[in-house]
């Protein structure tokens, strides 16, 4: 039993040495399976113009969630995805796709910032303004057309 002791105490003294603490690893690992949470609700959206989902056509992956927490039991959420071509002409839908079934699926308070991938896209800045202003993607979900398109991508196969 001593030698657990020791070896905890040890432990401890080297995570405070290097400016960790046992509360900061365990709050890291709480913030890495919240962005695993993340990623699982994301990664089954389907691409509007092909039968793959954003996950098999490496739109999205587990590299690209970060999560931070805000406070008690609220998080910020960014979301950094690649377009399949730098011209894609879905983008802005994607993103969409990811605002609204990441707001419909998270059991916890959050607060979500989507981006593309730096480099990844020609006009960038722009689609990353507009799938960040709320009144934007809430006049998009009033569009009857745009809101069955984001329908058929974020429901499941067996909803």
């Amino acid at each position: 039993m001593e030698i657990v002791t020791g070896l905890t105490a040890t432990v401890s003294k080297l995570l405070q040495f290097s400016g960790l603490s046992v509360k900061n690893v365990s709050g890291t690992k709480n913030m890495e399976e919240k962005a695993l949470e993340v990623y699982d609700v994301i990664r089954t959206i389907r691409d509007p113009e092909k039968p793959n989902t954003l996950e098999e056509l490496d739109v999205v992956s587990e590299k690209c969630v970060d999560v931070h927490e805000l406070g008690d039991d609220e998080y910020l959420i960014i979301i950094k995805f690649s377009p399949t071509v730098p011209h894609c002409s879905l983008a802005t839908l994607i993103g969409l796709c990811l605002q609204v079934k990441l707001q419909r699926c998270l059991p916890f308070k959050h607060k979500l910032e989507i981006y593309i991938s730096e480099g990844t896209h020609t006009t960038e800045e722009d689609i990353n303004k507009q799938i960040n202003d709320k009144e934007r993607v809430a006049a998009a979900m009033e569009n009857p057309n745009l809101r069955e398109i984001v329908e058929q991508c974020v429901t499941e196969p067996d909803d």
